[in-house]
Parts: structure tokens; C-alpha cells; sequence
């Protein structure tokens, strides 16, 4: 029997094609929508699959239900399964699937070598990239569907693997690689075919919808407009922009709702030319979080009046982020890691440290591994004492092949240096330079502060793989002689810093346990938790920001269970820039 709808006018749900892919920067809601989209039509009675390719996804999570690296039924949802993609389990299969047929060939010091070369997160990324490309063009694995709805990573990992068919094809065509790219490469040959079927169901519109998900504020809306244009490069069109989240008129005047509201309405009323020319739906901000199947049914119809609650009061003494670089500033130098889900806020985190440590006469880097992040607009062009910079993966590979080319190539002849250099484009050439980026930036910090602003956490858990993987092939090679590794300085709490940036909501704050969990494995322990954009330090007289205050207080009584040190900061009327991100550090 199929549900009753409470459905505003969503163009993005009409006419739907098979395959519907979200994207978006991290943090805008982009697994609420596709979940409330899956649920939609499979409430419809279309028989629907909800696939996730994010690596920090919390499909999950969102309904209650654990789903994992395989297709599961939803019971809240008749008619709607789920699986996520998860890279390790993903990478596993596809090294033992490489490895198979040669192990009882192999020398145990060749396979022990083979087996490295398969652990970086390039593997991971390529693996989990078969398992999409697989349900994308692959008849027999959905054809029992209906739709299959794609809930994909933060927007710059998305391009990144829609790259992928194109560039290992052409790489494969050629011929070219050599011993350093051969594991990833491994049996990809096979899969040419499957690549260039996902290309063109990526490119068709009668067959996929593309829709971004932005948030009504400038960086959100900046990164859509990137993402629409490089999609553009790789021959897939963006037709729809959901900008979700926008808080709702109320009869009740409050000063930072108003401020909300007129900054989200004059984001919208600014929209780039290029989104301009996208069919744009928007989604209403909820007083609930979009946790479970009845949440989300009511996602895409009108908005609820708010429960009557009492507006919650911070207990005890609250503070920003003062303690903490206090006890930061108590020396002269070290690495700062702000680490957490996109959207939560921390490379305003990472500037307010930054800026209060240079106020404090300390030599500061700023520099962030987020190819999303706007450092220069956090920052305001104020960063009087501190040295900003980012690790951007096509430039940090330019670099990275420049190297090579004089030194490598110096002594070879045209014919030499014309293959180092067609071997210099390889895919995996681009993990190579990022890592050594990352590197240096860590070394830095045996001198000076280097304050970290990571990318979503997905990105920063491959990167930490690449990290643990040279660290093995180190150890390897030296033995019993002293060495120092990238992960080794990561794992010293008296070199590194991790601060765990989250908001005080379920969703968030599971993503950013799940993240502490996967560091332990690693033996990194996060030294401190900062909860961002707190609405019940903000004394809002608005019904609905007072009941979303109310429901702040069960996420962060949860990270004051494990957090040594605690920051919790207020939601602000007017985003702070430059000079003023000194302002969070002070007692709320």
C-alpha cells in the first residue's frame, strides 16, 4: 500500500531517470536528501536502490540500520535497499583479487613487496571505484531496481573518480606505467570496458540526473558552481541545484535568525550566472535532525510549527577556545590537526587557533589539505605573523613531475626522458605529490606552529593510509637504523595535535567518533574536541532555533564522555574574518 505524500513541489523529483546522482562539498546534507529521495520513490512504489560511494558515509546511521559493504533491505522502507561502499573492505577484495594468481609464484620478500605496492590509497581509490562504476554500468547488479540513487563523496573526490575511466583508459591504451603504479594498475585492463559504459550513462541525461546540493552561503555555493564546471570536463551536465537547510520565516524577531535569514537570502539572490541556468529547488531548515524514516518523509513537505520547548541553558561555565591555546602557547612550536566531518566548521577552527597563537608573538603556518577550502576568505587578507598556504593536488603534482624531470630525467636521452615523462601521468603520480606536500608540511612543525585544516574526513583517512604505508616500506628497508616517519610524528602527542571539529548534532557527532575509532587503529588519540556552532550558548528567542538548541544536548553530553579537553562555540550572527577569529578563543 502505498503512503499518503505531504510533497511540496520538488523539481528534482519529477521525471526522475534511473540513476540520480547527489554531490556536493561536504557538510550541506546531501545523504539527507538522497535518503528522503529514496525513500520518496520507493514509498511510490518503485523499487529503489540507495547506493553511497562516500568513504565516510552514514547512510547507516541515518536509518538506524547497519548497512556496510553489501545491499541490505531498509525495514522502515518497503521497497528500498542500501549499501555502502566501504574503500577498505573494497581495497581487501581487490588485492586479494590481484594477488591471487600470482602468490605461489612469488619469492616471500616479492609478494611482501607486491602486497605494499597494493596499500596506498590509491588502491583504496581505485578499488572502491570499481565497485561503483560496477552498479553504474553493470545490467545484471541493479536490474532488479527500479532507480539506484548515488550518494556520493565530498564534491572534489567525486570529479576525482569521474576522472578515473578517462584517465586510466587512455593510460591503459598507451601502454604506459612502470613498477610504481603497477598495483593499482593491476587487472584494470579488464575493466576498460565497464569504464567507458559508466562514462556514457554519466553523460546521459535520459539515463542520470546530476544534482548538487549546496547550502545558501558563499563557500558552499562557490564549490557547487566548481563542481558544475568540472563535471562540465569530463562531459557530464549538472541540470539541478537544491540549496538546502534555509531557515524559515517565523513571526517571532530574532536577531540571529534574521541574520541567518538575510545572509542565506542574499547568497541565493547571488547565485553564479552558471548556477543561474540550473533548475533550482529549496529545502526549509527542520527543527529535528533527519534521522530515521519518518523524518525523512516529511523532509520534502512543508514545515512543521515547532514544539513548545523550554530554551536551554548552558550549564556551567563555557569555554571557546582560550584553554586550549593557552596550553597550546605554553611552547614555540608543533602540529595542530584539525580533523572532522565537512560542513562543521573547521577551517574557522583552524584560522581561530592560527590567528590567536600569531597574537600570541608565535611563528604560525596555516595550510590545509582540503582542495574545498577557502582559506584566503576565512582570513580575510588579515594575517599579520602567519604564513597561509594549501596543498593543492594539481599543483603539488606539477611540482612533483617537474622534480623528477630534472633530476631522474636529467641524464637521459630523448627517448628516456620522453617515457619518464608519459610515465609522470600516471593517476597514481597525483598520490605521490600530495603525500610528499603533506609530509613536508608535518616536518615543518619541529620549528614552528602548522596549523592543519584537513579535508572532509574521508580524504583525511586516505591520506593518513598513505602515510601508514610509507611508514611500512621505511621500517622495511632500514631495519634496526633510527628513522623518523610522517606517521610516527602523527602518533607522538608530543609533536601532534588532533582537535576533533564537530557540531552538536547525532549525525556529526557519530561520524566524528567513528573517525576517533579509526585513528586508534592508527595509535593517534585526539587531544581535544571542539563543538561548533552551538545554538543553545546563543540565548535565540526563535521557536524553531530553541528547539534545535534542545535537541544539542544529548550529542554534546556524548563528546564530554571521551573529550580530555572541550571547546564549545556559539553559533555567530556574522561569520568572523580576519582579526575577529580571535574573538572564539575568548570564555562565551
Amino acid at each position: 500500500m502505498l503512503r499518503r505524500e505531504r510533497v511540496l513541489l520538488m523539481r528534482f523529483t519529477a521525471d526522475l531517470p534511473r540513476n540520480v546522482f547527489l554531490t556536493g562539498k561536504g557538510g550541506v546534507g546531501k545523504t539527507s536528501v538522497a535518503c528522503a529521495l529514496a525513500t520518496l520513490l520507493a514509498d511510490r512504489g518503485k523499487r529503489t536502490l540507495l547506493s553511497s560511494t562516500d568513504p565516510a558515509s552514514n547512510v547507516g546511521q541515518v536509518f538506524g540500520v547497519e548497512i556496510g559493504h553489501r545491499v541490505v533491505s531498509i525495514p522502515s522502507v518497503p521497497g528500498l535497499d542500501a549499501i555502502e561502499i566501504d574503500p577498505q573492505e573494497a581495497a581487501d577484495r581487490y588485492r586479494e583479487r590481484t594477488l591471487a594468481p600470482v602468490r605461489d609464484f612469488l619469492k616471500p620478500e616479492d609478494l611482501a613487496a607486491a602486497t605494499e605496492q597494493l596499500s596506498g590509497s590509491c588502491t583504496t581509490e581505485v578499488a572502491s571505484f570499481n565497485e561503483f562504476t560496477e552498479l553504474l554500468a553493470e545490467p545484471t547488479r541493479t536490474a532488479a531496481y527500479d532507480h539506484v540513487i548515488f550518494d556520493t563523496a565530498p564534491t572534489g573526490h567525486t570529479i576525482r573518480l569521474l576522472e578515473l575511466p578517462g584517465e586510466w583508459t587512455g593510460f591503459l591504451d598507451e601502454g604506459l606505467g612502470d613498477a610504481s603504479c603497477l598495483g593499482p594498475m593491476s587487472g584494470l585492463d579488464k575493466a576498460r570496458g565497464t569504464y567507458a559504459a559508466a562514462v556514457e550513462a554519466l553523460a546521459s541525461p535520459e539515463r542520470t540526473r546530476i544534482i548538487l546540493v549546496a547550502r545558501a552561503d558563499p563557500s558552499s555555493i562557490e564549490e557547487a558552481e566548481r563542481a558544475l564546471l568540472e563535471l562540465a570536463t569530463v562531459g557530464v551536465s549538472a541540470t539541478h541545484l537544491v540549496v538546502n537547510g534555509l531557515l524559515p520565516d517565523e513571526e517571532t524577531h530574532d536577531p540571529l535568525a534574521d541574520a541567518i535569514r538575510a545572509r542565506e537570502a542574499h547568497a541565493v539572490a547571488q547565485l553564479p550566472l552558471a548556477l543561474q541556468r540550473l533548475t533550482l529547488d529549496t529545502l526549509p531548515l527542520r527543527a529535528t535532525n533527519m534521522v530515521g524514516a519518518d523524518a525523512l518523509r516529511r523532509m520534502f513537505g512543508p514545515v512543521d510549527p515547532p514544539v513548545a520547548v523550554a530554551a536551554p541553558t548552558a550549564r556551567g561555565a563555557t569555554s571557546g577556545l582560550a584553554a586550549l591555546v593557552d596550553e597550546l602557547a605554553l611552547g614555540d612550536k608543533g602540529l595542530v590537526m584539525c580533523m572532522g566531518k565537512g560542513g562543521v566548521g573547521k577551517t574557522t577552527v583552524a584560522a581561530a587557533l592560527a590567528v590567536a597563537l600569531a597574537e600570541r608573538g608565535k611563528d604560525v603556518l596555516l595550510t590545509t589539505t582540503d582542495p574545498a577550502a577557502h582559506l584566503d576568505r576565512t582570513l580575510g587578507g588579515d594575517a599579520a605573523g602567519i604564513e597561509v598556504t594549501s596543498i593543492d593536488p594539481d599543483r603539488a603534482t606539477q611540482d612533483y613531475r617537474d622534480r623528477v624531470m630534472a633530476t631522474k630525467g636529467r641524464n637521459l636521452d630523448g627517448a628516456g626522458r620522453a617515457a619518464l615523462e608519459e610515465d609522470l601521468k600516471s593517476p597514481c603520480t597525483e598520490e605521490i605529490a600530495v603525500f610528499q606536500a603533506f609530509s613536508k608540511a608535518i616536518a615543518q612543525a619541529d620549528k614552528r606552529f602548522v596549523v592543519m585544516d584537513t579535508a572532509p574526513t574521508g580524504h583525511t583517512l586516505l591520506l593518513m593510509d598513505a602515510t601508514g604505508s610509507y611508514h611500512r616500506e621505511v621500517a622495511r628497508g632500514l631495519g634496526s637504523a633510527k628513522f623518523t616517519t610522517p606517521l610516527m610524528r602523527l602518533q607522538d602527542p608530543g609533536y601532534t595535535r588532533v582537535v576533533i571539529v564537530t557540531t552538536p548534532e547525532t549525525t556529526p557527532v557519530m561520524e566524528a567518533q567513528a573517525l576517533v575509532d579509526d585513528l586508534a587503529r592508527a595509535d593517534i588519540a585526539p587531544w581535544a574536541w571542539v563543538v561548533n556552532q552551538s545554538l543553545s550558548l546563543t540565548g535565540t528567542s526563535s521557536p524553531l532555533l530553541i528547539q534545535r538548541a534542545a535537541n544539542e544536548a544529548g550529542p554534546v553530553a556524548q563528546v564530554a564522555r571521551s573529550a580530555s579537553r572541550l571547546a564549545q562555540l556559539a553559533m555567530q550572527e556574522v561569520p568572523p574574518v580576519g582579526v575577529e577569529l580571535a574573538g572564539l578563543s575568548l570564555t562565551r
